[in-house]
């Protein structure tokens, strides 16, 4: 397939802190590839991958930001036009967990007030070394609203089924709120009355002739 050939794009961004696993979160999904030795990104990086939905060819460009706070000025623009998040931190540090709350405080000051968040706890083949309980996570997604998985970009757990998952919902609300616009439309014309909209200043002008 084409990379043209695509009925939606859409844009996703990968918010939390610094290595958390973002970068290879990003790679395993759009090439299949993890590097045990990548570097913390500065700025903003890229990507594309297109998956199918309910019939349909979406296509993904999904960005991936510093999680440094030195970063930060970049981000904020970042933000600009992303219909999907994925909020992600260290299965294996809680503090990174801890931090998801001003990440996420963040996107609501930044993003479209619609914006799908999903929660992703990465790094879940070290389970020995888990530190954040999977209940907790669940807890906090449901207090927000937010869907909620656990990857592993190391062994492609869960990774594909995150995208894919974020996305299908995208296409989802984006489709109901269509068919509503659409059936409002429908309503008004169904009516058969040719309705004219004036502004203040036209029913101004109209009064005084």
């Amino acid at each position: 397939m084409a990379d043209a050939e695509y009925d939606y794009l859409f844009k996703v961004v990968l918010i939390g802190d610094s290595g958390v696993g973002k970068s290879n979160l990003l790679s395993r999904f759009t090439r299949n590839e993890f590097s045990l030795d990548s570097k913390s990104t500065i700025g903003v990086e890229f990507a594309t991958k297109s998956i199918q939905a309910e019939g349909k060819t979406i296509k993904a460009q999904i960005w991936d930001t510093a999680g440094q706070e030195r970063y930060r000025a970049i981000t904020s623009a970042y933000y600009r036009g992303a219909v999907g998040a994925l909020l992600v931190y260290d299965l294996t540090k809680h503090g990174t967990f801890e931090n998801v709350d001003r990440w996420l405080r963040e996107l609501r000051d930044h993003a479209e007030a619609n914006i799908v968040v999903m929660l992703v706890g990465n790094k879940s083949d070290l389970k020995t070394q888990r530190a954040v309980e999977t209940s907790e996570a669940m807890a906090f997604a449901e207090q927000h609203n937010l869907a909620f998985i656990e990857t592993s970009a190391l062994d492609a757990s869960g990774v594909d089924v995150a995208f894919q998952n974020i996305l299908t919902e995208i296409y989802r609300l984006m489709n109901k709120k269509q068919m509503q616009e659409g059936s409002a439309k429908q309503s008004v014309a169904s009516k058969g009355e040719k309705i004219s909209i004036t502004s203040g200043e036209d029913k101004k002008k109209k009064k005084c002739c």
